[in-house]
């Protein structure tokens, strides 16, 4: 055996102090990225009007699901058939699949105070505040409320905020009231944010509604205008003290705001592409999480073929996010929640033996095979995957 080498004495001057400053910088870093491990996301936001919003709509939107599947995806040759799914994965899709839509159809639910609602007189939009508390409050009270829920709340665009703060104050504080205190994953949407103070404004709103509360209030903002991908950053971020918890993007607004033509206000456009990749940039290691829009549409009827279209359009839809890095998205009827839970769960189990192979392997200080030399930053994004998978799949 070679001898160890001795350490070299040092001459006095050859190594530089460390720079002056850098504590303060490396605290701003930690400040403005804290972002860890990925934790559990919810893989879809589900949106129902304030009006048709009932204490039934969770297990009426399971109910309806779980009847398409029985009646046009009966079994996993079917699945395989319409969603594309190797036979070798179709019958454990098909397993989850229905077991999702019995147990738990809806993992985050958004009352729509806003687009899916309109503008309606401010006594009645009162009046359906109060029917949502008592549905929130019901749910919960069984059990069944989602892990995530809230409202979204008008825009402050139209000029007129008032409505928007009142029924986002008369929402929280009823529910704390008759439920006994906020129930634990509350968030709150924001849109149509086209100036920067209004997502400072809100903010503070948010603040001062905390105490009557007796809970932390975080929100989502969405990204609909292309005015708002120029003020995304991380100093925003962290000026809002831990509140802003999500990103959402707005297809059909923002493709309106840049000009596309109707028939290409759709998620897979190229423009909707690169406001995505500048959320995932401006926002990366912020921990704050993001989430793709939707699909408006449902099946032109209730025969088999049509049920299908739909099911395939959605499921494009939904692997373009995905391949994509936006592992949520929104659902806006029963139907979509059978092409999204199958299409994420594919999607997760397709390379999951792979993926975790290859980081035992580097654990291991082993070849994985097939040719494959893991850089260190794949191996951290492969153990991320298998998170996902774990929190994600029943």
């Amino acid at each position: 055996m070679s001898p160890v080498p001795a350490v070299p004495a040092v001459p006095e001057g050859a190594v530089p102090a460390v720079p002056e400053g850098f504590a303060a910088a490396y605290r701003d870093q930690q400040a403005r990225y804290p972002a860890g491990e990925p934790g559990w996301q919810p893989v879809h936001t589900v949106y129902v009007p304030a009006d048709r919003f009932t204490a039934r709509t969770v297990s009426e939107w399971g109910e309806q699901a779980s009847s398409l599947v029985k009646a046009h995806l009966p079994d996993a040759d079917a699945l395989a058939e319409v969603f594309g799914v190797p036979a070798g994965l179709a019958e454990g899709v098909h397993a989850r699949l229905l077991t999702k839509l019995s147990t738990e159809p809806v993992e985050d639910l958004r009352i729509d105070f806003e687009d899916g609602y309109g503008v309606r007189p401010g006594e009645e939009e009162d009046r359906h505040v109060a029917r949502a508390v008592e549905a929130v409050a019901a749910l919960h009270a069984e059990g069944a409320l989602p892990r995530r829920w809230g409202p979204r709340v008008k825009s402050f665009a139209d000029g007129d905020p008032a409505r928007s703060v009142r029924t986002l104050g008369l929402f929280v504080t009823g529910v704390a009231e008759r439920a006994g205190g906020l129930p634990p994953g509350f968030t709150v949407t924001f849109p149509k944010i086209l100036m920067e103070p209004y997502v400072t404004l809100f903010a503070g709103v948010l603040e001062r509604l905390e105490a009557r509360a007796g809970a932390r209030l975080p929100f989502e903002m969405q990204v609909e205008a292309p005015q708002t991908l120029h003020f995304l950053r991380p100093e925003l971020v962290q000026s809002l003290g831990g509140r802003l918890a999500a990103a959402h993007f707005g297809v059909f607004d923002y493709t309106a705001a840049i000009g596309l033509p109707p028939h290409e206000q759709r998620l897979d456009h190229p423009a909707c592409d690169h406001a995505r990749h500048v959320m995932q940039t401006a926002l990366a290691g912020t921990g704050v999480e993001l989430s793709d829009g939707s699909l408006a549409a449902s099946p032109a009827s209730g025969r088999t073929g049509d049920v299908h279209a739909l099911w395939r359009r959605h499921a494009e839809l939904v692997r373009h996010s995905l391949r994509h890095g936006f592992y949520q998205g929104w659902d806006m009827h029963p139907s979509h929640l059978v092409s999204r839970f199958a299409t994420v769960y594919a999607f997760h189990l397709a390379r999951y033996d792979d993926y975790r192979e290859r980081v035992s392997a580097w654990e291991e200080r082993r070849q994985a095979g097939g040719g494959i030399m893991d850089e260190p930053a794949t191996i951290r994004t492969l153990a991320a995957a298998l998170r996902r998978a774990d929190a994600a799949l029943p």
